[in-house]
């Protein structure tokens, strides 16, 4: 589809036996099994799963996802946790924090970021599992002034949320596991990087072959 976008009609056959040849077929995805939880039982206010599954959105700032992920780099103390929003309606990532530590202003400064870049949220719908971020009172009260309504995964089901899932999954398959970084300044040059490439350049089938941004544009 790249080579379409740019003009050359070549069939995907001749594209595999090619990337055969020159021993360019991925050979890098392993399972990995470790995730990070923010659940901590009931702190807050838990909403209901409002979303149910029907992971559809048929124009911007319809139905965002959220979540927080976590990063190691081996023999370092540290971790660091990306929360990042993700726009349901183009897989576009809207607005992301990272950090040293999953506090609540992680989250808080993250969707602060998304408000300022969004002018209308009348129809909006947040969804995100059930970790303490989202109990939280200035969480909920944030939504509450904005009219934005919440919604939340059943606890300990990650299929609830699972595009954000998979976003992590493919994000740390692509450029974190396998991967040396000298520090966590380095890791986090690199998924600055990866989340740009991934909102202007990675094309999706599911967008036709275009990036999210260049699809939200098209669509505008």
């Amino acid at each position: 589809m790249v080579l379409k976008n740019k003009g050359l009609n070549i069939n995907h056959k001749k594209v595999l036996r090619i990337m055969r040849e020159e021993s360019w077929l991925c050979s890098k995805f392993k399972t990995r099994s470790r995730k990070y939880s923010s659940y901590k039982g009931q702190i807050g206010k838990v909403t209901d799963n409002v979303v149910n599954r029907q992971f559809k959105a048929s124009k911007p700032n319809e139905l965002w996802l959220t979540d927080v992920t976590e990063f190691r780099i081996k023999g370092q103390e540290k971790k660091l946790y990306l929360s990042p929003i993700l726009d349901l309606y183009n897989s576009e990532i809207i607005s992301y924090t990272l950090s040293n530590h999953p506090t609540i202003n992680l989250t808080n400064a993250m969707l602060d970021k998304a408000l300022r870049k969004t002018e209308n949220t009348s129809e909006l719908i947040i969804h995100s599992d059930q970790g303490f971020h989202y109990q939280h009172g200035t969480w909920t009260k944030k939504l509450e002034k904005m009219n934005i309504r919440q919604s939340m995964s059943r606890k300990g089901n990650c299929l609830d949320n699972s595009p954000m899932e998979n976003f992590f999954g493919i994000l740390k398959q692509e450029m974190f596991y396998g991967e040396y970084f000298k520090n966590y300044n380095h890791l986090i040059s690199e998924i600055e990087k990866y989340i740009k490439w991934c909102n202007e350049d990675r094309i999706k089938t599911k967008l036709n072959g275009m990036s999210p941004v260049m699809y939200r544009l098209h669509s505008a």
